[in-house]
């Protein structure tokens, strides 16, 4: 399909690109920031309401781009968490009056670059969205430009994801090199002859470098504790769910359509990596104190049972992913919006500052209780949802072991999403009763709570959308 006939089905993107520019320029010339905060809602909003089911797949801008239902879903879900971040960020303190006007400028070139990741379905666009999100991501983590935790982070950040990107480039070279093509079907044929296999395998491994690095895969997790550290709260609790979540989307796609040939050698090293990452995750995150770290490494295993569903590659597989990925926005943000708002009442980012926050605010820590419950796959709540289609994914696929290591991890994890809910119920409070919550962080929590007992209470709503 040509750029002309491909523009009318890609209204949603152009409607956060030119909101973008206007917001920016808005800002020159406002000095009440909320006012760019609500044209920037406004503009996501408008953007939600032009998003349409593609009836057939469509090749847009002459196939670098590719318009599915898979492609569809995680329109609705880069739009949402931008939406549900910008909520957090509205009465985040360290932002307030600090730049307000680029922060939410850059979150929707950021929504922009999160639906090109999901489309990109040429070798070329892959790189060049997968950058272009990376420097967003960059921008973001040290937007506070004073906060020295957040410089560090932000460097940390460049210099990680750099190499990441630059092994991933490699591995894109070897497969054009193969196939002669940047189209993700024509390497997928390429790879087929017996010939060309051992150089399949070693592009795909350099290509779940520099994916693994977006989805905090291990080994290549070392930087997400630091980054998540250092970066102001909203946009770690960003961090943590969309640009993983479309990481995610684009390795699907790339190990689906381009290295589907290579048969079993792909599941059996994505079996290892989701092993060792949700292990390396559930393990760190017993010791961690302070809240931030605590939700990166729980957020490196969540990783691991994701790749559960790709280890398998399956239609069931496949699903699976898409109902775990969702029920997980919903979840982290909504322990996120509790994680600030006891930043902002405490001034603390420790895990002592949930001490006794069942006698100051009984009804966040019932909230908080249940988000933690959510991760920790407790039924009937979405995470269990979530946890039960990746078992039922690897357990059709007979990957035993895989399931047995799971589970384990999942009693780990209990344990330490436990100890937060003892803290919050069995420990003296050690501070005054909380004010009122401000209203959008109120909102934020409502609405993830409503999501993560509903779907929980009443899946099959969520599934016949996600899977139609």
């Amino acid at each position: 399909m040509n750029t002309v006939e491909s523009l009318k089905y890609f209204i949603p993107e152009l409607i956060l690109l030119v909101g973008a520019f206007f917001v920016f320029t808005i800002d020159f010339f406002v000095k009440n920031k909320r006012i760019v905060s609500g044209l920037t809602l406004l503009t996501l909003t408008l953007s939600l309401c032009f998003v349409k089911q593609p009836e057939t797949a469509l090749p847009l801008f002459y196939d670098f781009f590719h318009l599915d239902n898979f492609a569809h879903f995680f329109r609705y879900f880069a739009l949402i968490a931008v939406f549900i971040t910008l909520l957090l960020s509205y009465s985040y303190t360290p932002i307030r009056n600090q730049y307000e006007g680029e922060f939410y400028g850059l979150f929707l070139f950021m929504a922009f670059a999160l639906i090109l990741v999901a489309t990109a379905n040429n070798l070329l666009m892959i790189f060049l969205s997968v950058e272009f999100l990376s420097l967003l991501s960059y921008l973001l983590v040290g937007f506070l430009k004073n906060d020295r935790k957040a410089k560090e982070a932000a460097i940390k950040y460049l210099l990680f994801g750099s190499v990441c990107s630059a092994i991933m480039l490699y591995g894109m070279s070897l497969a054009y090199g193969a196939s002669g093509s940047l189209e993700l079907s024509t390497i997928g044929n390429t790879f087929f002859f017996a010939p060309f296999k051992p150089l399949a395998l070693v592009a795909m491994l350099f290509f779940l470098v520099g994916l693994g690095f977006k989805i905090s895969m291990a080994p290549f997790h070392m930087w997400a504790p630091d980054v998540y550290e250092g970066a102001p709260t909203p946009v770690t609790a960003f961090l943590s769910v969309a640009p993983k979540a479309l990481g995610f989307a684009i390795l699907f796609r790339i190990m689906a359509v381009g290295f589907l040939s290579l048969g079993r050698p792909p599941s059996l090293i994505l079996t290892a990596l989701s092993m060792l990452t949700m292990t390396l995750g559930n393990i760190t995150a017993i010791s961690q104190n302070n809240m931030k770290r605590f939700l990166a490494y729980s957020s490196i295993a969540q990783a691991g049972y994701i790749l559960m569903g790709l280890a398998v590659l399956s239609k069931l597989g496949k699903e699976s992913i898409l109902i775990y990925l969702l029920a997980y926005l919903f979840t982290n943000l909504g322990a996120f919006a509790v994680a600030i708002l006891v930043e902002e009442k405490t001034g603390n980012e420790d895990l002592a500052a949930f001490s006794g926050l069942s006698q100051r605010s009984p009804v966040t820590a019932a909230m908080m209780a249940v988000f933690l419950l959510s991760l920790a796959g407790i039924p009937p709540l979405a995470g269990f949802i979530g946890k039960y289609y990746v078992f039922a994914a690897a357990l059709q696929a007979k990957f035993i072991m895989l399931a047995v290591i799971a589970a384990i991890n999942s009693v780990v994890a209990a344990y330490y999403y436990f100890r937060i809910v003892r803290l919050m119920y069995l420990t003296p409070a050690s501070g005054p009763v909380f004010s009122a919550a401000p209203k959008s962080i109120t909102v934020v929590l409502c609405l993830t709570l409503v999501v993560v007992l509903a779907m929980g209470i009443f899946p099959s709503f969520f599934l016949d959308r996600i899977l139609s």
